[in-house]
């Protein structure tokens, strides 16, 4: 067996690091009695980290957004609190299914062509009258008009506004390639169009500034990118405010009665509800709160959504291996799309290896005082894609599993 190695710890190592130790005695504790691989949710830091969200958006409604949480027990606990209304879905099949499980005002923020699922929807009076469908493009209203399928229920409909920063004349764009619609005129136009159109409704408007709520603007090691990022979104934001007031003016002349203006995100939460045309804000990663969400100055939660692999080998001094670990986030390829060491600090990933589909190996001093069988907790680097590979969140109070929560794939659904 390979002899340990104890570390030299000075006190201020001591200091920094005593609350990040005391979570891994108490999630060790609290599943000693589970194998893993395993994925905990911390219900303190959740409830925190929800209560935080409600703080930061001033008084306006917070909407769920199920991808960064997937899980129903969890969506049911967050929105039994004061300051939360609704869910942002992300698929139309999911829509539905969160309709039939007494979600009574679900979004869906993104264009279907599952027609199946939108012949079931005008088919439903209770699903219609729950769900609200994205269109940015008269092709989708032709798409759901033909596969009603004799359902004549009205259809709510929500347009896109598309958010990103156009600079030097539109030749340089920062933002997701998201809707087509930007400017009033086109977003009053297919208001209008929606209007004229028996069994639609247009009930709202959307625009998530991504560039804003999803990009860290303080970078550890890295002053020059913060700063340029920080100067981006600043631009970004106040460009947006003036062109998302316009818009909401353009619609509301077509359609007074809009119940809903959604915009932002987790990172955005307090320059989104700044805008009087804003009513509700949408977040959902700042309840797990993931490791891409570290690099922000206007908010810090607490991670409470983390996943454990057991120690099956040590090849040598200052590495053990764990079973599993290529859990990658979507979106461009790199390092900061790959989960990270984070108990016991100090580990870190094999250049050669990465985080791998069956074994990962881990190098550091920290590797000396693992034995087989114990646990190295992750930080997934997104938040409810964690869910797609697990069926269970053990619910972890203290240093107690207090309850097991289905994942929407431990209820048998992979929407995406």
């Amino acid at each position: 067996m390979t002899p340990r190695v104890t570390p030299r710890v000075t006190p201020r190592a001591v200091a920094r690091t005593a609350p990040r130790a005391d979570d891994r005695a108490r999630y060790d504790r609290a599943t000693a009695h589970l194998d893993g691989p395993l994925a905990v949710v911390d219900v303190e830091a959740f409830d925190d980290n929800a209560a935080d969200l409600v703080r930061r958006a001033g008084g306006k409604p917070v909407r769920v957004a199920s991808k960064s949480v997937r899980c129903r027990a969890l969506l049911e606990r967050v929105l039994a609190k004061d300051g939360f209304a609704g869910v942002m879905s992300y698929t139309l099949a999911e829509s539905l299914w969160l309709a039939r499980s007494g979600f009574e005002d679900v979004l869906l923020a993104y264009p279907s062509a599952d027609r199946a699922a939108y012949a079931e929807l005008a088919a439903d009076p209770k699903l219609a009258a729950a769900v609200t469908v994205m269109v940015d493009d008269p092709a989708q209203l032709e798409l759901i008009e033909r596969a009603r399928n004799g359902g004549t229920e009205e259809i709510r409909v929500c347009l896109e506004l598309d958010t990103s920063l156009r600079m030097l004349g539109g030749r340089v764009r920062i933002g997701a390639l998201r809707s087509p619609l930007r400017e009033p005129a086109q977003l009053a136009e297919l208001a209008r169009s929606i209007d004229r159109r028996p069994g639609f409704r247009l009930v709202g408007i959307m625009a998530y500034e991504g560039h804003v709520a999803g990009v860290g603007d303080s970078i550890a090691g890295r002053p020059v990118r913060s700063r340029m990022v920080r100067a981006m979104q600043g631009a970004a934001r106040r460009e947006l405010a003036v062109r998302r007031a316009a818009v909401v003016r353009a619609v509301r002349s077509v359609v007074p009665d809009l119940e809903f203006v959604n915009g932002g995100g987790t990172g955005s939460v307090e320059s989104t509800v700044a805008e009087d045309a804003v009513t509700e804000v949408a977040a959902g990663s700042g309840l797990y709160v993931p490791r891409l969400f570290d690099n922000y100055r206007s908010f810090s939660g607490r991670p409470a959504a983390l996943f454990a692999l057991p120690v099956v080998r040590r090849p040598g001094v200052g590495v053990v291996t764990v079973l599993g670990g290529g859990y990658p986030a979507s979106g461009a390829a790199g390092p900061d799309r790959s989960p990270v060491p984070y108990l016991p600090e100090g580990l870190r990933y094999d250049a050669q290896e990465g985080a791998g589909e069956v074994q990962t190996p881990l190098l550091g001093a920290a590797a000396d005082d693992l034995l087989i069988g114990d646990k190295v907790w992750f930080r997934h680097a997104k938040a409810g894609e964690l869910c797609e590979r697990f069926a269970r969140l053990q619910l972890i109070e203290g240093d107690r599993v207090t309850d097991t929560a289905a994942t929407y794939r431990g209820e048998g659904h992979t929407f995406l």
